[in-house]
């Protein structure tokens, strides 16, 4: 997948309402390969924008298209193999499993197209300064602990194009800088598109495109 286009979308919530954006009621396109932060006031829709990339609501008007294919005509399988092939995502409320480890987390979607291996994520617990939560439960982890385990699992499965909703909302300048490092190496590893939302603290990089939603 080369191309995310947004053509004339607009959420059904917003309808009737005057809104100031570049994502909706315009054209936009998110491009293989490039970087793109959106940044959003409260309320805007920036949860929403994530959730018709990913396939989990379809509650708009206008099209949304992947290449050339209109996303409403996807079937939950279609949907799922873009999941597990083409599109990854950290979620804000990241949905990790508190029962688990922090390996085990990361481990859980590993497994599902083996594209990492162990060494190389232990790595990353390393650089991420979190070497000593790698068998702890995400449960007794803080929140900027387990956005790290976040990143780390969404890293790990091959895709076109990585959504990562509010990834540094807890964590200090030199962590942020270090996860920035590590996402930005494997998404050019993968010649992957990065689209960063944001309705503050963002990631310090050189973006190619900035939205305001």
């Amino acid at each position: 997948m080369d191309r995310i286009v947004f053509d004339n979308v607009l959420p059904n919530v917003f309808k009737g309402q005057h809104l100031d954006s570049e994502i909706w009621k315009s054209q936009t396109t998110f491009e293989k390969g490039k970087l793109s932060l959106v940044l959003a006031d409260s309320g805007k829709g920036k949860s929403t924008f994530c959730s018709y990339v990913l396939g989990y609501r379809s509650d708009y008007e206008g099209k949304i298209s992947f290449d050339s294919e209109d996303v409403k005509g996807y079937s939950i399988d279609k949907w799922c193999s873009l999941r597990r092939t083409s599109i990854s995502h950290l979620f804000q409320e990241l949905r990790l499993f508190p029962e688990l480890t922090a390996m085990e987390n990361v481990l859980i979607k590993n497994s599902l197209s083996g594209h990492k291996t162990e060494a190389e994520i232990l790595d990353w617990f390393k650089r991420l300064g979190i070497e000593d939560k790698v068998d702890a439960k995400v449960e007794h982890m803080s929140f900027g602990q387990q956005q790290r385990v976040a990143m780390m699992r969404a890293l790990v499965q091959p895709f076109d194009f990585l959504i990562v909703d509010e990834p540094i909302s807890h964590l200090d300048d030199t962590n942020s800088a270090i996860m920035a490092e590590i996402m930005m190496t494997e998404a050019k590893k993968q010649g992957a598109g990065v689209i960063v939302t944001s309705i503050g603290k963002h990631m310090d990089l050189e973006y190619d495109k900035i939205y305001r939603l």
